[in-house]
């Protein structure tokens, strides 16, 4: 007797599983993975998440990377930079104004631990939310002493060795300006959406140039660490094209997962969800924990360089 395959839809087609049935075993297979925990990184990662260019995923990404890898056993912060509160409002976050926020924390009145919350989609998932506030913090960062500096010295706090945090996400505005800047200074990592789209590289050129100046005066131990291709779309020549030119100006920096364009991933703010919460069996939600095991294995690989240096 030949044994089912082990991919849930090939088993579904010899069993004569209805989709519904296919879909729950996927759904089961994220929320309760059988390989346990990833692999923990030797030191806790910092990833700017950035794109100055709206609409590329920027925020989803970082919340539902955050998301598979604490569904995964690793304890991950999300620090919403966006004065737009998207982040917070995927992870269902309290972000009204009057809430200790990111802004609190970047003008000096509040510790990062006063600010964090945890999200109850996962309780290895925290958040530091960003409320209204925010829009104005530039202006008032301007006169401040080590301006750039005011995230970073906030991330240095014990409270990330108390909790034990493994992996730290910064959604950042859709902008080049100070908030960006601080959370460049911050990380040791930039995260780079890019659409599957036309223009998709439109603008990237003048980021890449400010990271290198961030890298230049800043801070010497960033670097582009990973870039993600979002809303792709296999129906489309024009998919294909731009992930080839971006696979081969980048290379190895791109992950090999794509996220695809998906209307369960767009729905999932909306209900305050990640998309691993809201429809776990979805093909989004498999894309981001695939996309989520390769940036983890990646620090595995960073822990051996490290080692063996």
């Amino acid at each position: 007797m030949t044994p089912p395959p082990s991919d849930p839809a090939s088993a579904g087609q010899e069993l004569g599983w209805t989709p519904i049935a296919e879909e729950a075993v996927r759904a089961a297979s994220v929320l309760h993975p059988k390989e346990g925990a990833l692999p923990r990184p030797n030191r806790r990662r910092v990833l700017t998440v950035a794109n100055q260019k709206g609409g590329v995923g920027k925020t989803t990404s970082t919340v539902n990377l955050a998301a598979a890898l604490a569904v995964h056993g690793l304890k991950t912060l999300v620090i919403d930079l966006d004065p737009q509160g998207n982040a917070s409002t995927a992870l269902d976050i309290d972000h009204r104004s009057g809430t200790p926020s990111i802004y609190e924390v970047l003008i000096g009145e509040v510790s990062l631990a006063e600010a964090a919350a945890q999200s109850e989609q996962s309780p290895n998932l925290y958040c530091v939310p960003a409320t209204i506030d925010l829009a104005g913090a530039e202006i008032e960062l301007v006169s401040m002493a080590s301006r750039e500096m005011r995230l970073k010295e906030a991330l240095s706090s014990e409270i990330l060795d108390e909790i034990g945090v493994d992996y730290v996400f910064i959604d950042c505005p859709p902008s080049l300006g100070l908030l960006t800047v601080n959370a460049m200074v911050a990380a040791q990592e930039v995260l780079i959406p890019i659409q599957c789209e036309y223009y998709a590289l439109e603008g990237l050129g003048q980021l890449l140039s400010n990271i290198e100046l961030v890298q230049a005066h800043l801070n010497r131990e960033l670097s582009v660490s990973t870039i993600l291709l979002t809303m792709y779309d296999g129906r489309t020549k024009l998919a294909d094209q731009v992930t080839n030119e971006v696979r081969n100006h980048f290379g190895d920096t791109v992950l090999k997962t794509v996220i695809p364009r998906s209307v369960k991933v767009s729905e999932a703010p909306g209900y305050g969800q990640t998309v691993l919460a809201y429809d776990p069996g979805s093909r989004g939600a498999m894309s981001y924990v695939d996309a989520a095991k390769e940036i983890a294995q990646r620090g595995v690989e960073m822990k051996e360089r490290s080692g063996t240096a």
